[in-house]
């Protein structure tokens, strides 16, 4: 099944958990989307395999990296009618304390959500939404 036709599935039987496996590397990090109403949070339950700095430990900042991208472009799959995954134009990242060996959960807030070009904000946490590990912010080419 191609990715236009497993995205229509999905939007069609608004399982969203199935979301994440129609991406390969979302599927690698075996992260998972909780969906409940307008809200959307990208999870990446904890693994040995993530760990950069096992003397702290500590997750490894381009697992973070990658999850919050996978995060946004997840978002974007859920909340527009995309039948392919959009081109990441630019991403920029600010990492703000060590990611420790649990789950990461990130939230998604869309500035401008375009026809063309889409802008995002992603908030990765641990203990606390207020307390992020990591922010980023991405811009989509909407294909």
């Amino acid at each position: 099944m191609s990715l236009a036709e497993t995205l229509t599935d999905i939007r069609a039987r608004a399982d969203w958990a199935a979301l994440p496996r129609a991406l390969p590397f979302a599927r690698m990090l075996g992260l998972r989307v909780e969906v409940r109403g307008e809200s959307f949070t990208c999870v990446m339950p904890f693994e040995q395999k993530l760990i950069g700095n096992p003397a702290l430990p500590a997750l490894h900042g381009g697992a973070i990296g990658g999850y919050m991208e996978c995060a946004g472009i997840l978002h974007l799959l859920w909340s527009s009618e995309a039948l392919a995954v959009p081109k990441t134009i630019d991403f920029t990242i600010d990492y703000l304390l060590s990611g420790r060996p649990q789950d990461t959960y990130a939230n998604v807030y869309p500035i401008k959500l375009g026809k063309r070009v889409s802008n995002l904000r992603i908030e990765a946490w641990q203990t606390a939404p207020a307390k992020p590990i990591a922010v980023a912010v991405m811009n989509m080419l909407m294909r």
